[in-house]
Protein backbone atom coordinates (compact mmCIF):
# COMPACT_ATOMS: atom_id res chain seq x y z
CA UNK A 1 0.00 0.00 0.00
CA UNK A 2 1.65 3.44 -0.89
CA UNK A 3 1.15 6.43 1.07
CA UNK A 4 -1.21 8.99 -0.07
CA UNK A 5 0.49 12.32 -1.22
CA UNK A 6 -0.99 15.34 1.32
CA UNK A 7 0.08 17.58 -1.22
CA UNK A 8 -2.15 16.20 -4.02
CA UNK A 9 -5.83 15.75 -4.58
CA UNK A 10 -7.76 13.11 -5.59
CA UNK A 11 -7.44 14.24 -8.96
CA UNK A 12 -3.62 14.55 -8.75
CA UNK A 13 -3.78 18.82 -8.63
CA UNK A 14 -1.56 20.49 -5.88
CA UNK A 15 -2.96 22.18 -3.11
CA UNK A 16 -2.04 23.67 0.09
CA UNK A 17 -2.97 21.45 3.18
CA UNK A 18 -5.97 22.08 4.93
CA UNK A 19 -4.58 22.62 8.46
CA UNK A 20 -8.34 24.31 9.89
CA UNK A 21 -9.22 21.64 11.78
CA UNK A 22 -5.91 20.80 13.52
CA UNK A 23 -5.61 21.48 17.14
CA UNK A 24 -3.23 24.22 17.86
CA UNK A 25 -0.23 23.03 19.76
CA UNK A 26 3.20 23.96 20.76
CA UNK A 27 5.66 22.64 18.07
CA UNK A 28 9.28 22.79 18.26
CA UNK A 29 11.91 21.60 15.32
CA UNK A 30 15.60 21.43 15.60
CA UNK A 31 18.10 21.13 12.31
CA UNK A 32 21.63 20.36 11.59
CA UNK A 33 23.96 20.93 9.06
CA UNK A 34 27.67 21.55 8.05
CA UNK A 35 29.58 23.44 5.75
CA UNK A 36 33.46 22.37 4.82
CA UNK A 37 35.82 24.60 3.56
CA UNK A 38 40.03 24.23 3.14
CA UNK A 39 41.79 25.27 6.23
CA UNK A 40 42.83 28.67 5.12
CA UNK A 41 39.04 29.78 4.65
CA UNK A 42 37.88 27.98 7.71
CA UNK A 43 40.64 29.49 10.02
CA UNK A 44 39.45 33.27 8.11
CA UNK A 45 36.06 32.87 9.02
CA UNK A 46 36.27 31.35 11.87
CA UNK A 47 38.38 34.51 13.37
CA UNK A 48 36.73 37.20 12.16
CA UNK A 49 38.75 37.63 9.05
CA UNK A 50 36.63 36.94 6.20
CA UNK A 51 37.01 39.34 3.13
CA UNK A 52 33.28 40.28 3.78
CA UNK A 53 33.50 41.08 7.30
CA UNK A 54 32.16 38.70 10.31
CA UNK A 55 30.62 35.49 8.28
CA UNK A 56 29.19 33.94 11.44
CA UNK A 57 27.08 36.58 12.71
CA UNK A 58 26.01 37.47 9.17
CA UNK A 59 24.93 34.06 8.92
CA UNK A 60 23.25 33.37 11.88
CA UNK A 61 21.14 36.46 11.30
CA UNK A 62 20.39 35.46 7.59
CA UNK A 63 18.95 31.77 9.27
CA UNK A 64 16.70 33.36 11.70
CA UNK A 65 15.35 35.80 8.99
CA UNK A 66 14.97 32.71 6.54
CA UNK A 67 13.04 30.83 8.73
CA UNK A 68 10.65 33.60 8.73
CA UNK A 69 10.33 33.85 5.37
CA UNK A 70 10.13 30.01 4.57
CA UNK A 71 6.16 30.40 3.54
CA UNK A 72 7.73 32.99 0.85
CA UNK A 73 10.31 30.05 0.00
CA UNK A 74 8.76 26.65 -0.50
CA UNK A 75 5.36 27.14 -2.19
CA UNK A 76 3.34 24.51 -0.08
CA UNK A 77 4.61 25.87 3.07
CA UNK A 78 1.52 27.84 5.51
CA UNK A 79 2.81 31.29 6.65
CA UNK A 80 3.70 30.12 10.84
CA UNK A 81 3.50 32.82 13.62
CA UNK A 82 6.83 31.87 14.77
CA UNK A 83 7.59 32.57 18.82
CA UNK A 84 11.15 31.53 18.34
CA UNK A 85 14.22 30.94 15.99
CA UNK A 86 17.75 30.33 17.03
CA UNK A 87 20.73 29.66 15.26
CA UNK A 88 24.24 28.49 16.25
CA UNK A 89 26.94 27.92 14.27
CA UNK A 90 29.90 25.78 15.63
CA UNK A 91 33.70 25.79 14.39
CA UNK A 92 34.86 22.21 14.11
CA UNK A 93 38.69 21.98 13.80
CA UNK A 94 38.38 18.32 12.79
CA UNK A 95 35.80 18.76 9.73
CA UNK A 96 37.94 22.03 8.94
CA UNK A 97 34.59 23.50 8.91
CA UNK A 98 31.27 24.84 10.96
CA UNK A 99 28.37 22.75 12.18
CA UNK A 100 24.78 24.93 11.79
CA UNK A 101 22.23 23.68 14.50
CA UNK A 102 18.68 26.09 14.52
CA UNK A 103 15.71 25.76 16.72
CA UNK A 104 12.38 26.79 15.74
CA UNK A 105 9.52 27.01 18.03
CA UNK A 106 5.41 28.14 17.15
CA UNK A 107 2.05 27.90 18.59
CA UNK A 108 -0.09 26.59 15.75
CA UNK A 109 -1.66 24.27 13.73
CA UNK A 110 1.07 22.62 11.59
CA UNK A 111 4.73 22.15 12.54
CA UNK A 112 8.27 24.07 12.17
CA UNK A 113 10.61 21.57 10.66
CA UNK A 114 10.58 23.16 7.35
CA UNK A 115 11.44 26.74 8.86
CA UNK A 116 14.78 24.79 10.88
CA UNK A 117 15.44 23.06 7.51
CA UNK A 118 15.45 26.43 5.73
CA UNK A 119 17.35 27.97 8.52
CA UNK A 120 20.25 25.25 8.38
CA UNK A 121 20.35 25.85 4.39
CA UNK A 122 20.59 29.37 4.66
CA UNK A 123 23.13 29.78 6.96
CA UNK A 124 25.30 27.83 4.90
CA UNK A 125 24.60 29.50 2.27
CA UNK A 126 25.60 32.27 4.17
CA UNK A 127 29.28 31.63 4.86
CA UNK A 128 29.77 30.38 1.60
CA UNK A 129 28.86 33.55 -0.05
CA UNK A 130 30.87 35.24 2.43
CA UNK A 131 34.08 33.18 2.04
CA UNK A 132 33.65 32.06 -1.53
CA UNK A 133 36.76 34.56 -2.42
CA UNK A 134 38.60 32.69 -0.15
CA UNK A 135 37.56 28.41 -1.17
CA UNK A 136 35.11 28.23 -3.78
CA UNK A 137 34.66 24.09 -3.42
CA UNK A 138 33.28 24.52 0.28
CA UNK A 139 30.98 22.09 0.92
CA UNK A 140 27.72 21.97 2.55
CA UNK A 141 26.42 18.72 3.46
CA UNK A 142 24.08 16.83 6.08
CA UNK A 143 21.10 18.65 6.56
CA UNK A 144 19.04 16.80 8.72
CA UNK A 145 16.00 16.95 10.63
CA UNK A 146 17.05 15.83 14.41
CA UNK A 147 13.95 16.59 16.20
CA UNK A 148 10.58 17.79 16.45
CA UNK A 149 8.08 18.17 19.23
CA UNK A 150 4.28 18.99 19.22
CA UNK A 151 1.55 17.56 16.79
CA UNK A 152 -0.64 15.07 15.69
CA UNK A 153 2.11 12.80 14.43
CA UNK A 154 3.78 13.04 17.96
CA UNK A 155 7.63 13.18 18.54
CA UNK A 156 10.40 12.83 16.54
CA UNK A 157 13.76 11.75 17.56
CA UNK A 158 16.50 10.81 14.79
CA UNK A 159 18.82 7.91 15.92
CA UNK A 160 21.51 7.46 13.80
Amino acid sequence: MSAKLTHQDDDGRIRMVDVGDKDETTRRAVATGRITMSQTAYQAIRDGQGPKGDALKTAELAGIMAAKKTSDLIPLCHPLPITQAKVAISASDEISGFIIRAEVSTRGRTGVEMEALTAVSVTALTIYDMAKALDKSMRISDIVLEEKTGGKSGDYQRDD
